[in-house]
């Protein structure tokens, strides 16, 4: 727990707002959940091409410093296999972008995202010693 506090300490504005892609991401797909394996098996294939057409085009081949930044690996074959999967989902559901024609999908989710940030922004407040 307090290294995932220690991380929400240190977590920059643009990883924040990756977080909150997933979040709304999470909170959709509750909504729209589909089981069939097509759905899946196709944001896993469409997730390893992409993702490694990423990994290529960021990377010079070898580890920076000797090491592979692993996080960055699993959010860029994350990220395909989250946009495909969304997609498939919400096909036919109305949406226009990302945003459900369902009002109360929308305030879930963004409610999620706000509660995210709150939590980010206290987590900050109290290490830096600010609250009054």
């Amino acid at each position: 727990m307090k290294g995932l506090i220690q991380y929400f300490y240190k977590i920059k504005s643009n990883k924040a707002i990756l977080w909150c892609y997933l979040i709304w991401y999470v909170a959709i797909v509750y909504f729209y959940f589909d089981p069939s394996p097509k759905i899946w098996i196709n944001a896993i294939g469409i997730s390893a091409v992409i993702g490694t057409a990423l990994l290529l085009s960021v990377s010079s081949g070898k580890p920076s410093h000797g090491k592979w930044d692993h996080w960055q690996t699993f959010r860029l074959y994350l990220m395909p296999f989250c946009v495909s999967s969304f997609s498939a989902l919400i096909k036919d559901q109305g949406f226009i972008i990302i945003f459900s024609s369902r009002i109360g999908e929308n305030l879930v989710a963004a409610l999620c995202c706000g509660l995210f940030l709150l939590v980010v922004s206290a987590i900050k407040l109290i290490k830096n010693k600010v609250i009054f």
